[in-house]
């Protein structure tokens, strides 16, 4: 083949510029330490990077929204410890009113500190998270979730929200609850189950209470009809001198048959009467629909029931029980709320200790493909910066060489 001089120029100005190029390469590697500069340099490591880099990008967010929802659920978990100590004291202090030797400046004193607890209640009902939203107001977390209204005798306590709840994604198949609406947390707290009583002419009623709440609990949720309210209605009837026939009204069936004496107490299902009547008389019994009442509400009502001077015994004792009850099963939606929540704390943290996890595996396997191996390397500059300079030294005296020199 003949060899021109041109050709010898262009051989090697190529051959220099591409170990130019290389030894380029080499040191952009070692000075940023990627192996992988851009997708050419390795097409299926660049896709695998990528992949990966999306995967660890995934991972960071599910850690913020972790971080999140951990915040808010601890939140969240601190002021219902916070209510449950206030309830907490406002019973002790609801069976202490009771006591038949408090004078009504006692029963002032304690109304009082019951003023108070309701008041710490409804505020801790209206806390706010570091954005300033109403952590239990539902999707309406810009606004109060409780506003009080000491004026309004029918409502004094009124949820301003709605029952809704967030969720947030914390991996790829598992998204957890993040907060909780007041409205089924706070307001829709069952009241106390109760009755009503009629005694029919030629008989009197001395006596008509719920003696054993939990037997009374259970014969209302077993028979209480919502739909049909002749089902809710039992006659009690003196069929005998010693015996009381217990009738339900609307099938005429007769469930129970007591022992009686008159103005001697009876019992019907943890109800107690003492009824004093002759042969064929009789009394009514209704069973009243379920109601729910606000916890904070519950309080307000037993307050003003202590400064209240013209209730009488039976009517004030009535107001404890209820009080007693409502805040019984206030406390006991609350703990199922609690152990909610750190059923979810843990959920997350353990999900956060499978991110970290897969974010350590991830992260080494990004660096093993992208990563420069810096012996290599620099085992690889120095050779082509030799490779360079033999390019430099030896292309000179090739282009001195020629058949003119021989002339």
């Amino acid at each position: 083949m003949r060899v021109t001089t041109n050709l010898i120029f262009d051989q090697n100005l190529r051959a220099i510029n591409t170990s130019q190029g290389e030894l380029s390469d080499l040191q952009s590697q070692l000075a940023s330490g990627k192996r992988i500069l851009k997708p050419s340099d390795d097409p299926v490591g660049a896709a695998q990077v990528v992949r990966l880099t999306e995967e660890l990008n995934k991972n960071e967010q599910y850690q913020r929204n972790i971080s999140m929802a951990t915040s808010n659920l601890e939140l969240q978990e601190t002021s219902l410890r916070s209510i449950t100590d206030a309830m907490n004291r406002a019973r002790v202090l609801t069976i202490q009113s009771g006591n038949g030797i408090f004078s009504q400046d006692d029963r002032k004193a304690i109304a009082s500190e019951i003023e108070q607890l309701r008041n710490q209640v409804v505020d801790l009902m209206n806390t706010q998270n570091a954005t300033g939203d109403f952590i239990f107001a539902g999707y309406q977390s810009e606004k109060q979730a409780f506003e009080f209204n000491p004026a309004n005798d029918d409502n004094p306590v009124r949820f301003m929200g709605d029952d809704g709840t967030n969720r947030v994604q914390i991996s790829d198949s598992v998204s957890i609850q993040t907060t909780s609406s007041g409205k089924s947390l706070f307001e829709d707290v069952n009241a106390r189950l109760n009755f009503s009583v009629v005694a029919v002419p030629g008989v009197a009623l001395n006596k008509a209470e719920i003696e054993d709440q939990r037997s009374f609990d259970d014969f209302h949720q077993d028979n209480f009809d919502p739909l049909n309210p002749s089902n809710n209605l039992y006659d009690l009837r003196i069929t005998a001198l010693d015996e009381i026939t217990v009738t339900h009204v609307a099938t005429g069936a007769d469930i129970d048959t007591i022992a009686f004496s008159s103005g001697e107490n009876i019992r019907f299902n943890g109800i107690e009467l003492n009824i004093i009547g002759t042969l064929g008389g009789s009394v009514r019994l209704d069973l009243n629909r379920p109601e729910k009442n606000n916890m904070a509400e519950t309080l307000h009502k037993m307050a003003q029931a202590l400064n209240d001077e013209t209730l009488s015994d039976g009517e004030f004792a009535s107001i404890i029980e209820d009080t007693i009850v409502g805040i019984d099963n206030g406390l006991s939606k609350m703990s199922r709320e609690s152990s909610s929540i750190g059923a979810r704390l843990n959920i997350a943290q353990s999900v956060n200790s499978a991110l970290l996890d897969s974010e350590v595996t991830v992260s080494q396997t990004r660096s093993a493909i992208q990563d420069v191996d810096y012996a290599q390397a620099s085992s690889d500059f120095a050779r082509q910066e030799t490779a360079l300079e033999a390019a430099f030294a030896s292309f000179p005296r090739i282009a001195n060489l020629s058949l003119f020199n021989y002339i």
